[in-house]
């Protein structure tokens, strides 16, 4: 009877577990210790929860008093997978999808988004300006690049026949406490607006058009969420959620969160989910991307249209941990 009850109660501990982590929005608990440090694995959960089932079901033919225990434990391991599994399909899980330059844009101000955690600048200001010159980008948000790679940046793109505004801002003398934004001339000058505040630990930037016209931009990088750092981690993403409630924006960084704890994006959409990209890890490039976790990316308001997104897993080995990713716009 005590050997019941103690594997009844394991069963119902896992079970209740494994439901949290299969999607914690439904209780509010993305945010929590633990849980949000875990769904931003999914594809390696799945394949964790796999392999532990496989074993489970060996165990099942040694251990003949618990088969039936270990029998719903794997069932309900293989639930897990399969459900973790049909969450990333449903997000895009298909490199080969929504690549930028696939398809050309309608209108002729489209903008294009560049943005690459750049590791405090261990991918070099040569290599930034090509993939740029290569995508035609129009924007190109940079955490974790100090002033001096920005502006070496810019002057590249300029030489390329691509003159860029470059803004940097700081909040120490550590590179990776530097984020920076770099806007084409050809959407007008812009300027660095204090009014949007910043967010915590790391640096943010948004530039606003001198002239009024044209989107805001965002350069964000909230903070990693580690123990010690969750609840600035957390206010960091409320202070996303209140960028994108301005009307006419666009955001792109490093957010070091997934699309399961961006659930407030108030008017902003991700454009990765609108091309079905979304599930594609941006980090660690160590990691296949198909395993990866998705934390940057780039966000408009509903006046925009996306028109291709890509993961770029090219640039790999170019220094930095986190694979650029862009994405196309145009003005609905």
């Amino acid at each position: 009877m005590l050997v019941r009850i103690i594997t009844a109660m394991i069963s119902l501990a896992v079970l209740a577990a494994l439901a949290v982590l299969a999607w914690p929005q439904a209780l509010g608990l993305e945010h929590t210790l633990g849980v949000a440090q875990l769904v931003a694995f999914r594809p390696a959960l799945a394949v964790a929860a796999v392999v532990v089932a496989v074993l489970l079901l060996f165990g099942m033919l040694v251990a003949r008093r618990t088969r039936a225990f270990l029998g719903f434990l794997a069932v309900v391991l293989l639930l897990f997978a399969g459900g973790n599994v049909a969450i990333l399909a449903s997000r895009g899980w298909t490199p080969g999808a929504g690549h930028a330059g696939t398809t050309a844009p309608a209108q002729a101000d489209a903008v294009t988004v560049l943005s690459w955690n750049t590791l405090g600048g261990q991918a070099d200001a040569q290599t930034i300006a090509d993939l740029a010159l290569r995508l035609g980008a129009d924007v190109v948000t940079l955490p974790e690049t100090t002033e001096a790679t920005a502006t070496a940046v810019a002057a590249l793109l300029s030489a390329g026949g691509t003159p860029f505004w470059s803004h940097t801002v700081s909040h120490g003398d550590f590179p990776g406490q530097s984020t920076s934004i770099l806007v084409s001339s050809a959407l007008g000058e812009y300027a660095v607006n204090d009014s949007f505040g910043d967010t915590g630990n790391l640096p943010s930037i948004v530039a606003s058009p001198v002239n009024g016209t044209g989107p805001t931009l965002a350069a964000v990088h909230p903070v990693a969420p580690v123990p010690d750092d969750l609840n600035d981690w957390a206010s960091d993403l409320d202070w996303v959620a209140r960028l994108c409630a301005t009307p006419n924006t666009i955001v792109a960084g490093d957010f070091n969160a997934t699309l399961d704890h961006l659930t407030d994006l108030a008017d902003c959409h991700d454009a990765a989910l609108s091309e079905n990209t979304a599930a594609i890890g941006t980090w660690p490039t160590w990691l296949p991307a198909l395993i990866g976790t998705p934390i940057d990316h780039v966000l408009a308001t509903s006046g925009w249209h996306v028109v291709s997104t890509e993961v770029i897993q090219s640039e790999n080995e170019a220094g930095s941990d986190h694979r650029p990713i862009t994405a196309t716009l145009e003005r609905q």
